[in-house]
């Protein structure tokens, strides 16, 4: 594909953001952020990251796809799904909606979307088996969404559980929710391949890390007790005793 203007638009939630990868003087970069400046190297790059902590399918259509859409993007990744998951709220048939709503919007303006298929957070985190497989029921009903997506629009897509990368706990930040900078380099270099596989001609992203903001365990454990710690307790409060009826029932 030649070199000329290309237009990038990320929307999603804390993984998009950056959360994980932070960088001198405060703030984040990530995977979107990264990939954004290796296509630099051969294009003219106009790159915009709407992405909101925290953020739902419902959330990323009510605030960030307005202004991903005023970007005109050629590209727009889509990584979204996992913090409905979470909430006692969840409510599959809206998570549809929406997700389809913002595939078509951005589909009808010419945007090549960039999804995944995610993986087993719950795994990940390491939590007790009943509470990892009724949270991994969940995720595979995203899946499913994102596999109509794919099959009706098409683009490019990631599946994350298929990626090495994520049984390493180097490339996963103190609450192993989130990328660390190892993380989120690989999960560019992993988009990078993917762009690259369509025909994009560009210098892919580096796994090294920068080391501009070394790896630190106070910042660590700061970011723990100022937002990790939070989340998690608010998560527990709002989806631990439905996992646990839920998993008490499938033992029956």
């Amino acid at each position: 594909m030649r070199n000329g203007y290309l237009r990038f638009a990320a929307l999603g939630d804390s993984t998009t953001v950056g959360l994980g990868d932070p960088v001198p003087g405060g703030g984040w970069r990530g995977w979107a952020r990264l990939l954004a400046e290796s296509l630099r190297s051969s294009y003219d790059v106009s790159f915009c990251n709407v992405a909101i902590s925290g953020a739902t399918a419902s959330i990323v259509r009510e605030q960030q796809l307005e202004a991903a859409l005023a970007h005109r993007p050629d590209l727009a990744s889509l990584l979204v799904g996992v913090n409905d998951t979470l909430r006692s709220t969840w409510d599959p048939a809206r998570l549809r909606e929406d997700l389809l709503a913002i595939a078509g919007s951005l589909d009808a303006i010419g945007a090549i979307l960039m999804t995944a298929r995610w993986h087993d957070h719950g795994a990940v985190l390491g939590l007790p088996r009943m509470l990892v497989r009724p949270i991994g029921e969940r995720i595979e009903v995203v899946n499913a969404v994102y596999d109509e997506i794919h099959e009706q629009y098409g683009g490019l897509r990631l599946d994350l559980a298929l990626l090495p990368e994520v049984a390493r706990r180097e490339c996963w930040s103190i609450d192993r929710f989130h990328p660390s900078e190892v993380g989120h380099r690989a999960l560019a270099r992993a988009w990078g391949e993917q762009l690259r596989a369509a025909g994009y001609e560009f210098a892919l992203p580096s796994l090294e890390p920068a080391g501009g903001c070394p790896p630190s365990w106070r910042r660590d454990m700061a970011w723990m007790v100022i937002e990790g710690a939070p989340w998690f307790g608010r998560r527990a409060r709002d989806l631990g005793p439905w996992a646990v009826r839920r998993a008490i029932g499938a033992g029956r």
